[in-house]
């Protein structure tokens, strides 16, 4: 009979994600874990990731290779039924994710005969994520068990699993201003659910994707989280009875956990310059404001104006990062704040893109204006950095909530009648900051406890190796 060590020999996972860095890299990085564990690990994405990160180009006839490896790790590609070129930069997000729920499942398949059946590989498990629930489909029809790996908090899990099943009241066209109770929640008001559960959403892809993924559930055999167990432990006990999720992460460049960066996997598809590495090395220690809203968020000229005049007032160094939809409005951010970014002995710096874990990581930083993306919030926990919250769309308003009210790691903006944001309203924000220990003291402690947590017998540590143990003893124990 084969030693357990000799079956992991054996054994292939395929981790599947479409070109959004914010899939792929959390994905990666567990796939990275699981190398660690003996495991043969495959990452299949789309062709532009190809183009963006390993041989940037705008040919849409351009030659994809079978396969390359990064850091251990075989990528392979698939279509997502457009090209390369300028044509992608007017997809809406219904379109795209219509047309790849169209085409993905047979191009995956394909990719999976290809790779896996004609090459007589065991392939033990495909690991997806909940926004290409077909991937569960194309597993079930090669007899593959399936996992899931959620890259929102284990909150919105919970929130999402409970409307979806029609276990909980939540707010209608008739009454769209209840207030929401959940297990292991603290009240819910409207302000404070996902944007895709309200009645006023007008995105249609996401919440079909959403639907089909928990109203279907029984297609997954292991939800995975990109969380940590002390971290959201009553969200997570919630579901224990429901539907179980199990925590894995956080799934963050190993340096932030105190690990080798050497160790990452994750891809860049935006192109970072180090020159503000510089200027935060001449900041005194916890006095800097990051602001940085990712890359897909756009702001109003008002809502510029009041991020510029916070920063004006404050009195504070401050780091902003603004990739702009266009070169108008980053010359506008500028323009804004003219005189204190023109040189860099100036009180602030405005890039078009930073290496956002060096810059939350040094001790410069005091506090982190963001938009509430939970990589971005699991990046701001393991560098114990406070945040300051203006949440937009789909999961950020819950996680600002969980910012403010569950971890207590900063504060969440109060817009007014009219949805917008003041300059004041934003000042008060980093005057809390900086006044209240409170907030980096339970920054700190959540860092070392996210620190633990991946540690080898942390509570994450353990989780992945009882779900490795599954695959082989589940799936080909003899």
């Amino acid at each position: 009979m084969a030693s357990s060590q000799d079956k992991k020999e054996e054994l292939h996972v395929l981790l599947v994600a479409f070109s959004a860095q914010g899939h792929i890299n959390p994905l990666l990085r567990l796939g990275k874990t699981l190398l660690t564990k003996g495991l043969h690990v495959t990452l299949a994405t789309t062709q532009i990731v190809y183009h963006r990160v390993f041989k940037p180009t705008t040919a849409d006839d351009a030659t994809v290779p079978a396969s390359i490896t990064t850091n251990g790790i075989q990528v392979i590609f698939f279509s997502d039924g457009f090209g390369t070129g300028k044509d992608r930069k007017v997809l809406n997000v219904d379109h795209f994710m219509d047309i790849i729920g169209k085409v993905g499942p047979n191009n995956l398949s394909n990719l999976i005969k290809e790779h896996f059946i004609n090459n007589s590989k065991k392939l033990a498990c495909i690991i997806n994520n909940p926004f290409i629930p077909w991937v569960a489909d194309v597993a079930a029809n090669f007899n593959i068990p399936c996992a899931c790996l959620w890259i929102q908090p284990c909150a919105l899990y919970a929130i999402y699993y409970r409307f979806y099943n029609n276990l909980n009241q939540f707010p209608t066209q008739q009454n769209p201003q209840m207030t929401v109770h959940l297990p292991g929640l603290p009240p819910l008001q409207p302000q404070d659910l996902p944007s895709f559960l309200l009645p006023s959403n007008t995105h249609q892809s996401m919440p079909k994707v959403l639907k089909e993924v928990f109203q279907h559930a029984n297609k997954i055999k292991w939800f995975l989280a990109n969380s940590f167990h002390h971290l959201e432990k009553e969200a997570i006990a919630s579901m224990d009875e429901v539907c179980p999720i199990t925590t894995v992460g956080p799934l963050v460049p190993p340096s932030l956990v105190g690990q080798e960066e050497t160790e990452d996997v994750g891809l860049e598809m935006w192109r970072a310059g180090e020159s503000c590495m510089e200027w935060l090395n001449q900041q005194a220690p916890s006095s800097v404001i990051y602001v940085s809203f990712g890359s897909l968020l756009e702001f109003s000229s008002k809502e510029l104006e009041s991020i510029a005049k916070a920063l004006k007032n404050s009195s504070k160094p401050f780091l902003w990062v603004n990739k702009g939809v266009d070169r108008e409005q980053e010359e506008q951010v500028v323009q804004l704040l003219k005189g204190l970014v023109e040189k860099r002995k100036e009180r602030g710096m405005v890039v078009s893109w930073c290496p956002q874990t060096k810059v939350l990581s040094h001790p410069a930083i005091a506090c982190f204006l963001t938009h509430c993306g939970w990589n971005s919030i699991l990046e701001a926990i393991t560098t114990g950095t406070p945040m300051v919250a203006w949440p937009k769309w789909t999961d950020q308003p819950t996680n600002a909530k969980l910012i403010s009210d569950v971890f207590r790691l900063g504060v969440r903006l109060a817009p007014d009648a009219e949805g917008f944001v003041a300059a004041e309203e934003v000042e008060r924000a980093f005057q809390r900051i900086f006044a209240a220990a409170e907030f980096r003291s339970n920054a700190s402690e959540l860092k070392r406890a996210a620190r633990e947590a991946v540690s080898p017998g942390g509570s994450s540590d353990r989780n992945i190796q009882s779900f490795v143990d599954e695959i082989i003893g589940g799936r080909f124990g003899e």
